[in-house]
């Protein structure tokens, strides 16, 4: 039986450059988005205004969401050990579920309190709005041109916090706008419903980021990866005469891993072909598929092997 394993050995090293980048400019989002979140605390108890108020709930979610996306990179550049034998990479995902799953509360409150106001617009002090809308506005663009020019890693934890402040923006677009209303016409109601624009722009995409981290908690297939076309290719080359136990999964965004039992025929073991094989095998997965699989094993098997696994295996 031979087995082998197989990843690209400038990765370590791109991975850590990367994720310290990614701090650095986590670092400086995160305190422009606090000191917005504090200009528009106060704008929302001075004006009285819904959508001001949903938009410094949302830059709240952010600071917080940044600070777990902050410590999440920190922790992915410690080392890995022997009981960590990958580190600690799905801390980004981790943090990234709980960002979502706490905006996706925000998003429920918001639509329930603008759906009460539409029935009772209380009154907003539409100038306040401006200003404060303004100021909120100013430091989601700051942040944006940050994170966009640290994003190019595309690593979840990235996304999470860009997306967080591309909503956040719109959210405060929708502030100046309904604050433009109310100062121009006096209908109330504009607040509410730019409460319900920020809401729809909180929750569809919270739930695709949730969707994405918590599949790759559960280790489902990378996305673009077809197991049944790897199964096809690599039963297509020499020597291979079936392929079983094949798992594929990703242990952070952008680090899938495969590994496979391969049957070969018996002779591969006695005449050196093995090592040919398992060439072959790795060579097919960098080579045919649009994911790039950079850690891969495989254990080579005779077909007699089959009669000594446990029933588990299939």
């Amino acid at each position: 039986m031979s087995s082998g394993h197989s990843h690209g050995g400038a990765h370590g090293h791109g991975h850590g450059a990367g994720v310290a980048g990614s701090r650095r400019h986590l670092a400086v989002v995160l305190a422009l988005t606090v000191a917005a979140l504090l200009v528009q605390l106060v704008g929302a108890l001075v004006s009285g205004s819904l959508a001001l108020l949903a938009d410094t709930a949302h830059a709240f979610v952010d600071s917080a969401g940044l600070a777990i996306a902050l410590l999440a990179a920190t922790l992915a550049l410690r080392p890995a050990t022997a009981t960590r034998t990958w580190g600690y990479r799905r801390a980004e995902v981790l943090g990234a579920t709980a960002q979502a799953a706490v905006l996706l509360a925000v998003g429920v409150y918001v639509v329930i309190e603008a759906v009460r106001r539409l029935a009772e617009p209380p009154e907003v002090a539409s100038t306040a709005v401006l200003v404060f809308g303004a100021v909120g506005l100013a430091a989601n663009v700051a942040g944006i041109v940050v994170l966009a020019r640290g994003g190019r890693s595309g690593n979840v934890n990235m996304r999470a916090a860009l997306l967080e402040v591309v909503n956040d923006a719109l959210g405060s677009l929708a502030v100046l706008l309904a604050a433009a209303v109310i100062a121009l016409t006096g209908w109330q109601r504009a607040d509410a419903i730019a409460s319900l624009v920020i809401a729809a722009l909180i929750v569809p995409r919270t739930l695709r980021l949730l969707r994405e981290t918590v599949s790759v908690l559960l280790e489902s297939t990378p996305p673009g990866l077809d197991l049944a076309a790897v199964r096809a290719h690599l039963l297509a080359l020499p020597h291979v005469l079936e392929v079983h136990d094949l798992h594929a999964s990703q242990i952070t965004s952008g680090l899938p891993v495969l590994s496979a039992h391969v049957v070969v025929e018996d002779s591969c073991f006695f005449d050196g072909h093995a090592p040919q094989v398992l060439d072959q095998l790795q060579a097919c997965l960098a080579e045919h598929f649009p994911v790039s699989i950079e850690h891969s094993t495989f254990q080579l098997e005779i077909a007699a092997h089959a009669d000594h696994e446990l029933a588990a295996h299939s």
